[in-house]
Order: structure tokens, then C-alpha cells, then sequence
């Protein structure tokens, strides 16, 4: 070997020797004490929205799919949520939330909007009804979300993780009420006397984040599954089944500005009240919009 060669050889072996055996090695893990009430309410504060008063966004990307308690799923559409939420701290161990939610119907697994949507189970054509909910209020504790009355998703506490140098927090909800749209009044939109939503989600961050006490928000990844029953737009009827969703998405740095622009024209289009929840008028509820919109059964 020349002597450049042995220098590199050198060089290299020196850092090889250098480098530690695993990441802990290099940088030791913060530590979070989840006993703590306080710590535990602000861990959730920040993966969910943030600890001081601040206007938080978000979008998650919705694939929905058929089950009709039989052989697979079925690919149906995909939905864009863009959320906004107003949140504020209460107490040293109580955060207050105010929820607006408005969701685009796409083509599965595109960003094309849908303005019609084809039914495969009964071939009828259907127009598409936008999804817009809000405010939904909730009180975040130590332990978890309480939502009001209006709110179909009522999560239960499940404890927080932490695995590796990520935190996780994930949430589980199992709710009915009675089904707004009857089956003999609406024998199309309704899928039977009890309207049924299960609901399943897992928020992520980095521990090293949500560690720091100089952070009040965190970006965080959020999952989520759902189980809910037809519909009343799908015009299903009372087919046995529901649809599944699996949901992915984030928070949004710059919020209305990050949504992807085939979205925003949609959102401006069909939800305008999305862009300007200060002057929100009333509660809005997809399904009573529906209703107002659809007096009669469509035929």
C-alpha cells in the first residue's frame, strides 16, 4: 500500500472506532414522569394541539372502504379533512378545545373531486355531500379528551407510550345514537334505527420534542381507523355493513397555505365557513345539513 493508502486506511479505522454501538450511546433520552398529572395533561396538550392559547390546523388523508360484514373491503372514495381548532389553557392541569371540521370527497386514493359519486352495490349515481362539523368543545385532562354532547367521537383514556424516542398516544371510541334518518321514512339513506361509530386513533412525535419545555406544540403524525355505519348520501339503504377508513395526516405549519390546491378549491367552494370560523353561525352537523338539504328521500 502507498502511503496515501495507509492514511486512509488509518483515518478510517479511527472513526470507525469512534462511533458508538447504538444511538443511546450518542445521546441519552430525555425523560418524561408520566405519574405526574401535570406532565401527562401537557404531553397530551402538545401532540393534540398546544399548551398556550394558538389556533392549531391540520389535514388527514381519509381512504374509505366498503364492508358488508362479508369477503373483503371494498375501496369507496377518499376524504380530505382540514380541521381547525381553537385551543386554550384552563387550569395547570386542564386545556379547553373548540373543533371545526370540513372533509373533500375525491376520487380513491387521488385528490380528484368528487362532484358525483357512483354507487357499485346499486349502481345508482349519488351527489357527493360535503362533510362540515362544528364547534365541538372538549376539555383535555391528564388522562384524556371529554367532547360535548354534539360530538361523535367520545374518546376513551389509554395510557400514553413511549417507545424508543417516539411518544405515542392513542385513543379509542365506541358511540351510537338513534339514526336521524328512520328506515321506513328514508329507505335509502337510512341504515337502520341506530347510527353506530367506532373510532380509533394513535398520535405520534418524537420524544426530544415533546420533552422540551420550550416547545407548546409539537409536530405530530396522527393515524386513525374508523367503523361507521352508511351514510345517509351512500344511499346504501339498510345493507348490512359499514364503512372502514384508515386516516394518516399532520399538522399544518402554515395552515390554510399548506393544504394542497386542489383541496383548497374545493374547501373554498364547498365549506367556505372553514376560512373564516370566527363568524361561524350555529352548530353545523353534516347529517342535519343533509336533512335541511334533502327534505325527501332522494330517489
Amino acid at each position: 500500500m502507498n502511503r496515501r493508502g495507509i492514511l486512509k486506511g488509518t483515518a478510517l479505522g479511527l472513526a470507525a472506532a469512534s462511533l458508538p454501538t447504538n444511538a443511546t450511546e450518542a445521546r441519552a433520552l430525555p425523560k418524561l414522569d408520566l405519574d405526574d398529572p401535570a406532565i401527562r395533561v401537557r404531553v397530551r396538550a402538545k401532540m393534540s394541539g398546544s399548551t398556550r392559547e394558538k389556533t392549531v390546523y391540520g389535514l388527514t388523508a381519509l381512504h374509505i372502504y366498503a364492508y358488508l360484514n362479508e369477503g373483503n373491503m371494498k375501496p369507496l372514495m377518499t376524504m380530505y379533512n382540514y380541521t381547525v381548532t381553537k385551543w386554550k389553557p384552563a387550569s395547570a392541569t386542564t386545556f379547553t378545545m373548540k373543533h371545526y371540521e370540513s372533509g373533500v370527497y375525491t376520487r380513491f386514493n387521488t385528490m380528484e373531486v368528487l362532484d358525483y359519486w357512483d354507487n357499485p352495490f346499486t349502481n345508482e349515481r349519488r351527489k357527493v355531500f360535503p362533510f362540515l362539523t362544528g364547534p365541538i368543545n372538549g376539555t383535555l385532562g391528564p388522562d384524556g379528551m371529554v367532547t360535548g354532547a354534539e360530538a361523535t367521537v367520545k374518546p376513551e383514556s389509554m395510557g400514553i407510550q413511549v417507545i424508543g424516542d417516539q411518544v405515542y398516544v392513542p385513543s379509542q371510541s365506541s358511540f351510537s345514537f338513534p339514526n336521524p334518518f328512520s328506515p321506513k321514512e328514508w329507505p335509502k339513506e337510512s341504515s337502520g334505527p341506530t347510527y353506530f361509530w367506532d373510532s380509533y386513533s394513535t398520535l405520534s412525535a418524537r420524544l426530544e420534542d415533546v420533552a422540551n419545555p420550550d416547545l407548546d406544540t409539537v409536530r405530530t403524525s396522527q393515524q386513525f381507523q374508523n367503523l361507521v355505519s352508511w351514510h345517509p348520501w351512500l344511499g346504501m339503504g339498510n345493507r348490512p355493513g359499514r364503512t372502514f377508513g384508515r386516516a394518516y395526516g399532520n399538522k399544518l405549519a402554515n395552515g390554510f397555505s399548506d393544504v394542497p390546491a386542489p383541496l383548497r378549491a374545493a374547501i373554498e367552494k364547498q365549506t367556505p365557513e372553514m376560512l373564516d370560523v370566527e363568524n361561524w353561525k350555529g352548530f353545523r352537523n353534516d347529517m342535519e345539513d343533509y336533512k335541511k338539504a334533502n327534505p325527501r328521500p332522494v330517489g
